[in-house]
């Protein structure tokens, strides 16, 4: 297993004193294991806040999820949410979205 380490937007995010501690004041744990069984290497992550506009960035930066392998990936980005929609791409061109998921009532999301 590997943890992701925290992205640049989140890392900003994350210094910003006044939403981290609206979000930490909630006590939900926005941690999810991300597990990759598809065949298939998962080359891009992305999880953007139900009302965000647009995909925000790929959460696995330089790093990609072998087929097999599992990594934790911390969705706080300091706004309290625990709506996201989801994406995942894969080396062979297939994308799977995932839309409205509380990743404060999952631990584990697995990609099959």
């Amino acid at each position: 297993m590997r943890v992701l380490p925290i992205s640049r937007t989140v890392a900003l995010a994350a210094g910003l004193v006044a939403l981290a501690s609206a979000a930490l004041a909630d006590n939900m744990d926005r941690r999810v294991r991300v597990v990759n069984e598809t065949g298939f290497t998962l080359t891009r992550f992305y999880g953007s806040h139900r009302n965000a506009a647009t995909w925000e960035a790929d959460l696995f930066g330089e790093a990609v999820l072998p087929t097999g392998d599992s990594v934790i990936v911390n969705f706080d980005d300091g706004t309290g949410y625990c709506v996201f929609d989801l994406r995942a791409e894969f080396e062979d061109g297939d994308v799977i979205e995932k839309f409205d998921v509380n990743i404060c009532e999952i631990g584990t999301l697995t990609y099959k």
